[in-house]
């Protein structure tokens, strides 16, 4: 797998869309004296985190996931659930940045717009190859996705200056 240095250049510099270069950084530590080299991941707005998290958050979060068919999975599978709760409580780290990263990269636009992960779909939000037009289109749609989608929506719109 590339550095996060290569990484972070890809996202910020080849992927992210004119309008908000120098307005999103992507963001991405690896502990060093934790056990196994955990670490923390976000994505900052002018240097406000919008969605960050952090791997000590699964377990100390876990409780507040819904108690449905899927928790044993979402809480064993790695990478499983990269939805909006886990997104909301900050239950991802690096690692699943790098996971959504080389899912974003290694496939087109559209599988990653429409992706069950939602790291990738926030990437894709971003991109550079989703314009005005595609944004006006997904408009219609916007208020039947989740908070975070929403979220990183009306930051690209306001960006593009789509209304």
């Amino acid at each position: 797998m590339a550095t996060w240095s290569g990484i972070r250049h890809k996202l910020e510099q080849e992927y992210l869309a004119d309008s908000l270069r120098g307005h999103i950084q992507y963001y991405v530590t690896t502990y060093s004296k934790s056990p196994d080299h955990e670490g923390r991941a976000a994505i900052r707005l002018d240097g406000k985190e919008i969605i960050s998290g952090c791997y000590w958050n699964n377990w100390s979060k876990a409780h507040l996931f819904p108690r449905d068919d899927t928790y044993a999975l979402r809480m064993t599978e790695e990478f499983a659930y990269m939805d909006d709760t886990a997104i909301q409580l900050g239950v991802f780290d690096q690692r699943c940045f790098y996971h959504a990263f080389y899912e974003f990269d290694n496939q087109g636009i559209e599988k990653s717009l429409s992706s069950e992960d939602m790291i990738v779909r926030i990437f894709a939000l971003l991109d550079r190859r989703v314009g005005k037009r595609r944004l006006l289109a997904m408009k219609a749609g916007i208020d039947q996705e989740c908070e975070t989608i929403r979220c990183f929506y009306g930051i690209r719109a306001a960006a593009e200056h789509v209304t």
